[in-house]
């Protein structure tokens, strides 16, 4: 395993950001974990990042306590951060040569390696800008490559498509997948779609705690279905019924285990309490649906 947790806990005076998490990262995976902001996932980030010590609990990295082999555990690892860590004056070749240097590559091998990762983003021609001409995904595709240039057993991003737009947040998914059993990649994201296209696992995390892990399909799979009715005064239906349900505009999504034995109930109990119902179907959950229903309770 490349990353283990044990009953973490780290404490901010009064509030708990991480409560007892438990969960390990195999090899060559690529791990989400999934929350609504504040849930604690840049916390555990941190702790595995060495930036902060646990309050109680253990984790290892590369199989390196993040305490007590806080050294070796950063010679394993490649981290990008929400916010950009880029000296904005240098070029591109030169942030990542200032970085080579700091993990100790020889000049031949770091030549090499900057080479390497700059064609894996699409930088070459950028080589030789200031990192502060560079697009917000320009700069986010440098990080990554900044990450991976050491030769990182373990990789972490931590939000790295935040605030992109949609063309170049596919383009980071492309590299992502593309360096997949290089290293081990360690996600952060709150976009499910994201964590769904790229993850192998996905844990999901909200106040603290991990209320979930498992495939994304295998967390959909287990979650049931959704009944989907469209009708005049819809809310109404919400007033008499126990299910959890999602309501927007003259729809209502109701979120059940069996679907097909449901739906004559549905209608049924509209036709009795005046709504009259425009269209309805059964519909397999997606894994925003997981993820609002846990994180909401």
């Amino acid at each position: 395993m490349d990353v283990v947790v044990e009953k973490l806990v780290k404490d901010f005076g009064n509030f708990r950001a991480v409560d007892e998490v438990s969960f390990e990262v195999e090899e060559g995976e690529i791990f989400g974990l999934l929350g609504p902001n504040g849930a604690g996932k840049t916390t555990v980030v941190m702790i595995l990042a060495t930036l902060l010590k646990p309050s109680s609990g253990k984790a290892f990295v590369a199989g390196h306590d993040v305490v007590k082999e806080a050294s070796m555990v950063r010679k394993k690892i490649g981290i990008v951060f929400q916010e950009t860590t880029l000296d904005l004056e240098l070029t591109v070749r030169e942030n990542l040569d200032f970085h080579g240097r700091l993990y100790g590559l020889k000049r031949d091998e770091r030549n090499r390696r900057i080479k390497e990762v700059l064609e894996l983003v699409e930088l070459t021609e950028k080589a030789n800008v200031a990192v502060k001409k560079l697009s917000g995904g320009m700069k986010r595709r440098l990080e990554i490559a900044r990450g991976l240039l050491h030769f990182p057993r373990v990789l972490f991003l931590d939000e790295p498509t935040l605030g992109l737009d949609a063309i170049s947040r596919r383009k980071i998914w492309e590299y992502i997948l593309r360096v997949k059993g290089d290293a081990t990649i360690f996600l952060t994201t709150h976009y499910i779609e994201e964590a769904e296209k790229l993850c192998n696992r996905v844990a999901i995390m909200n106040r603290g705690k991990i209320v979930a892990i498992d495939e994304p399909e295998k967390l959909i799979d287990s979650a049931g279905s959704v009944v989907v009715l469209e009708g005049d005064g819809i809310e109404k239906l919400g007033e008499y019924i126990d299910y959890e349900f999602r309501i927007s505009g003259n729809s209502i999504r109701i979120y059940v285990k069996d679907g097909s034995r449901t739906l004559p109930e549905m209608i049924s109990l509209a036709n009795e309490i005046g709504v009259k119902i425009n269209s309805a179907k059964v519909e397999r959950q997606s894994l925003e649906d997981v993820f609002i229903q846990l994180t909401k309770k």
